[in-house]
């Protein structure tokens, strides 16, 4: 066990500062989110962890149920509830045409995204950033969350530029009725 991961063992953002528990994201949950490579609460593959720790930094297979038919945008935030912070980490954010229904591997990636899909930034940086936590941390938890907003965020009056703002200051920001929402959660330890 890594004396870094001993020392901060306790440490955890937990899941209050989320997406999903932000109250303008709140909505029903009608949507069913799932992935050929892992299923909710089970380990992610090393392939979709990041190259710090011998990954590919591949975003995972997404699929969902029809999201509802007045949806003008998909919003899909990937969080860290267990990195040692204040907040969880921001793993990956980004807007999918409604009319898509599931992610190929690698989908979202900052320079080749996949069909549909436009890759905002994260706390790391832009596009999907996989697991890497801190050897002997423990288990992290990765929090794959989509919501089915009525409104486009480029549409959102006094709304940040989704391009260009962080992720903390564009997800509170954010005022279009969600429709629907869907999380799948998956792990990684070190």
């Amino acid at each position: 066990m890594s004396v870094l991961g001993r020392l901060l063992h306790n440490r955890r953002a937990g899941d209050t500062h989320t997406a999903w528990n932000l109250p303008n994201l709140h909505g029903p949950e009608l949507l069913t989110l799932t992935s050929r490579h892992f299923g909710h609460g089970e380990a992610m593959p090393k392939a979709h962890c990041g190259k710090n720790i011998g990954g590919d930094n591949l975003s995972p297979h997404l699929a969902w149920t029809p999201p509802p038919a007045a949806t003008a945008q998909l919003l899909l935030v990937v969080e860290d509830i267990d990195v040692p912070l204040t907040k969880p980490a921001v793993h990956c954010v980004a807007l999918v045409d409604p009319a898509t229904a599931h992610l190929e591997p690698g989908a979202l990636a900052a320079r080749t995204p996949g069909p549909g899909v436009r890759v905002l930034r994260s706390t790391i940086g832009r596009g999907y950033q996989g697991p890497g936590p801190i050897k002997g941390h423990g288990p992290h938890r990765y929090i794959f969350q989509l919501f089915a907003l009525e409104t486009p965020l480029d549409s959102i009056p006094d709304a940040p530029s989704p391009d260009r703002a962080r992720p903390r200051a564009l997800l509170p920001a954010i005022t279009a009725p969600v429709l629907g929402r869907g999380r799948l959660t998956g792990t990684y330890e070190r």
